[in-house]
């Protein structure tokens, strides 16, 4: 092309296919338009919209045991089917958009409407969802409508030659942090190209919904950076709110819906934005779910502590604190903590234990105890109070040891400084399911334990009850009691403390039978709780609710009643 800095190339801004040539850097496009006979032809229904989203997030070149890069059609067989055993009916693919650069984990994105060639062709994508479809999974695709790659030669930036053809023009085209172009949300151009980019997924792949990414970079111009929000409406309303980008939203939202009612969109936002899952004829931004941000922060902020510092009000608030007839989806660890410079809950609890004491045949230490524990415990609770919806990343459902660490070279930034690379190392960078699945291994009874907890909610229906109240947050006793729907919950955080004839409230007198029990054999539990036993609640108010019963509970354990009568 003529620009106005001299001839350029580039690839087609709508190109639907790129690949990355042997030997070469940049990506090429092609020209992708296969004959009838080699395209792919989806046979299966999409599902509808299920009650309560339990999503397994996930990244298909990382998907393999082996130290490669994974294939859709490897995802389709091998993880797809894991995926309906555990118990979800979402699944949310990562770095589906191309991006030239696979240590960005897809959000550095450079041709928004071609699926990663990395993994194989659109068709083999085209399979994947069928198949996910087939087993009555829906498909969420990781959306990076937020920002795009820097790259000039293979990506949007000066496309034109300029900086401002999709992007703000200066600084404010330039994110801080991230190292990458902002849209011009305000260009009715921008607004066609992502607005089409939306529906071409949906319409082309079939995909169930988005979760649209970075939304709290794109609806404040400070980008949430250094920004803390109290939940002053100021905060949300004012100078430094992207008019341009939140309108933006609720366009996509509102074409989204209009073209596909039972499509399903997430945003991930930390400022806690009113309104942002409120539907757009209400006045709302329109997304079905926000991702419950706060939740994974206040793990990690209490593993940091000692259990005796663990306040059990403190965990109680950070569950529930959320915008009233607003849906959450609820996770206690995503993709974000098991990245390095982070660490996932399980590291955080047992470290390099997990590396000699994780075989059922030798001995386990009281790191490797306690971490094993509270990991279900920390799943269980955030699962039950968090929200409508549940999300997990791959492999952290039981406890993947290892950290992801994406292939790269050592980088040398202008400043001098360098960050070192891993000789383009794989070893990191894939999902050990080998561990979840051998009986030998303690991992084994974390898994199981992930797979029962998805299982309860598709019985009893517990994340979406109206029916809430938790009854007792003892800092003494170091228990939380609440109820949600015919489930009483009962968790007891006390490191040493077992505690035999403890009352607990509910809402109806009668029969409650165990149907959850962290403790169980099965979970990797030490068996201190009868299955087969019954509790008889009866009349007499105890902690603001009409009935009670008495239970034994062990300490670090959750346990779950039901109502057995009728």
């Amino acid at each position: 092309m003529n620009t106005q800095s001299g001839m350029k190339d580039s690839i087609p801004a709508w190109i639907k296919y790129c690949v990355q040539a042997k030997g070469e850097i940049p990506y090429n496009g092609i020209y992708y338009d296969p004959p009838d006979e080699e395209r792919y032809v989806f046979k299966h229904p999409q599902p509808k919209k299920p009650k309560s989203l339990r999503i397994y997030e996930s990244h298909v070149g990382m998907s393999s045991p082996e130290p490669k890069i994974n294939t859709y059609a490897n995802f389709r067989d091998d993880v797809l089917p894991r995926i309906k055993r555990l118990g979800y009916n979402a699944v949310q693919i990562m770095a589906i958009q191309e991006h030239s650069y696979y240590s960005s984990f897809g959000y550095h994105v450079t041709n928004f409407f071609a699926p990663s060639s990395r993994f194989g062709t659109p068709e083999e994508l085209k399979s994947l969802i069928d198949r996910a479809h087939e087993l009555g999974l829906l498909v969420l695709m990781d959306i990076v409508h937020s920002h795009a790659s820097n790259n000039t030669l293979d990506g949007l930036n000066k496309f034109d030659g300029t900086d401002s053809h999709y992007f703000h023009p200066g600084s404010r085209g330039h994110h801080p942090i991230w190292d990458s172009r902002l849209f011009n949300y305000g260009s009715w151009e921008v607004l066609r190209f992502l607005l089409s980019n939306a529906r071409w997924w949906l319409e082309e792949y079939k995909f169930d919904g988005f979760r649209f990414d970075g939304v709290t970079s794109m609806m404040y111009t400070h980008h949430g950076l250094q920004a803390s929000f109290t939940g002053d409406y100021s905060e949300y309303f004012g100078y430094s709110t992207d008019v341009d980008a939140v309108v933006y939203l609720m366009l996509v939202n509102d074409i989204i819906h209009g073209l596909f009612p039972e499509a399903v969109t997430l945003g991930e936002d930390v400022s806690g934005m009113p309104a942002l899952c409120i539907p757009t004829q209400d006045g709302g931004v329109g997304f079905d779910y926000r991702l419950h941000m706060a939740i994974a922060d206040k793990w990690i902020e209490l593993l940091k502590k000692k259990d005796e510092e663990w306040k059990m009000g403190d965990i109680i608030h950070t569950l529930t604190n959320r915008r009233w007839s607003e849906k959450c989806v609820a996770y206690a660890e995503s993709h974000d903590q098991a990245l390095v410079g982070d660490k996932t809950i399980a590291f955080w609890l047992m470290d390099k234990d997990m590396y000699d004491f994780m075989a059922l045949e030798g001995p386990s230490t009281p790191v490797i105890d306690r971490g094993i524990a509270l990991h279900k415990m920390i799943r269980l609770i955030t699962m039950s109070l968090g929200g409508e919806g549940y999300l997990n990343f791959m492999g952290n459902e039981f406890g993947h040891p290892e950290w992801i660490d994406f292939p790269r070279e050592a980088q040398h930034r202008p400043d001098g400084t360098v960050i070192p690379g891993n000789n383009n190392s794989f070893d990191k960078c894939r999902r050990r399911f080998d561990l979840g699945d051998a009986e030998y291994l303690r991992y084994r009874g974390m898994q199981e334990f992930d797979k029962a907890m998805q299982h309860l909610e598709e019985r009893f229906e517990f994340m979406t009850s109206k029916h809430q109240y938790i009854s007792r947050k003892n800092e003494g006793d170091k228990i939380i009691v609440f109820e949600k729907g015919n489930l009483v919950f009962v968790f007891n955080f006390h490191w040493t403390n077992s505690y035999s004839d403890y009352r607990v409230g509910c809402s109806k007198a009668g029969k409650y039978k165990i149907v959850l029990d962290s403790d169980d054999p099965l979970f990797g539990g030490f068996n201190r709780l009868n299955h087969t036993a019954e509790y008889f609640a009866s009349e007499g108010w105890y902690d603001d609710r009409p009935c009670s019963y008495l239970v034994y509970t062990p300490s670090r354990t959750g346990v779950v009643y039901a109502f057995a009568d009728g």
